[in-house]
């Protein structure tokens, strides 16, 4: 499972969503995120991709990762 996050612009605002991206490789799951950037610029807000990682849990704040945080 990949994670991809973009950066949105609408003026001068700007801010970041991640979306969850359904891939078999990196290089896969980056094509498709550049590609659902491309068409998501259809609008008023610029969507830009930042970056896409591999990812177990994306998105999720569970037991696990405040054990980590606390481990810090």
């Amino acid at each position: 499972m990949y994670m991809a996050e973009f950066k949105l612009r609408y003026g001068d605002r700007k801010w970041y969503v991640r979306r969850i991206v359904e891939a078999s490789s990196l290089e896969e799951a980056e094509e498709k995120a550049r590609k659902y950037a491309r068409l998501m610029n259809r609008g008023e807000v610029v969507w830009e991709l930042s970056y896409v990682i591999e990812s177990s849990r994306p998105l999720l704040i569970g037991d696990e990762e405040i054990k980590k945080l606390e481990g810090s």
